[in-house]
């Protein structure tokens, strides 16, 4: 390998693909990589977005090997990759939810102390004395004139909409797919509710007809697995084979599970 060095914990990502013989992707519109824990569907993820050097957000912790391996890894283009293009992960959404969490927090905080402001204005027996008083007047004026609610909203102008985990996970993928792009989502699923999943799927779906974009997936969810169109890998198998959606070990398991419980419904 040309490294010279006494030792090391492992040789990842080597193995990780070729231990069930996948070694080729031909890539459609939708193009979808399913399997278990281990069966090293987020690794493929990743060298394809090394490969292609598509913008990333959070930072993705490499191995020694790893520059060697995306070397040694070929790519066919029909067309340059779009700039616009990334990889989204589990770690960028949950970073997204946690910075509207924090900044909700603080307009909670302040809009407590806008609460206590308002009230000392309203009921203050204040009078003006000097020039200096005279912003505090406004403020007292104001404050008569206005409910508490409209005197707070006012004053937070700048308001960052509270949403549920949810609805921020849902509008972070809205807000980083545009147009004509390359996506590569890992597992998009976690943190969105059955019904955002579906949500997702069309999204997905409208933007790979209509405006241009590829979209590379790894997930385990029912619904993204039936998206129309979508090439899926399933790399449970060995050697890696493309299958229909309804054939995969994970979607037969609800179907079971559904269809002994039907008469419940």
């Amino acid at each position: 390998m040309k490294i010279k060095r006494t030792c090391y914990d492992s040789f990842y990502p080597f193995k990780i693909l070729s231990k069930n013989s996948f070694e080729t992707i031909v890539f459609e519109p939708v193009t979808i990589l399913y399997g278990g824990n281990g069966s090293g569907k987020s690794t493929a993820l990743h060298v394809i977005a090394e490969k292609t050097g598509v913008k990333r957000d959070s930072i993705y912790n490499k191995s020694n090997f790893y520059p060697d391996y995306v070397n040694m890894c070929g790519m066919q283009l029909k067309e340059e990759i779009p700039e616009n293009s990334r990889i989204i992960t589990s770690d960028d959404v949950f970073d997204y939810m946690l910075n509207i969490r924090n900044l909700n927090e603080g307009i909670d905080q302040k809009r407590e102390e806008l609460f206590e402001e308002y009230l000392d204005a309203k009921y203050s027996h204040f009078q003006m004395r000097c020039m200096e008083d005279y912003e505090q007047l406004k403020k007292v004026n104001i404050a008569r004139s206005q409910t508490q609610s409209r005197f707070v909203r006012n004053e937070l102008m700048d308001n960052v909409r509270e949403y549920s985990n949810g609805e921020s996970a849902f509008l972070y993928f809205t807000e980083k797919i545009g147009e004509n792009g390359l996506y590569i989502l890992d597992e998009p699923e976690n943190s969105l509710s059955p019904k955002r999943q579906v949500e997702l799927v069309d999204f997905i779906e409208q933007s790979a007809r209509f405006f241009g974009c590829q979209f590379i997936i790894s997930t385990h969810s029912p619904f993204l697995l039936s998206m129309n169109g979508a090439k899926i890998y399933n790399l449970d198998e060995k050697p890696v084979k493309v299958r229909r959606w309804t054939e995969l070990e994970n979607i037969r398991t609800y179907y079971d599970f559904f269809k002994r419980h039907e008469n419940k419904f």
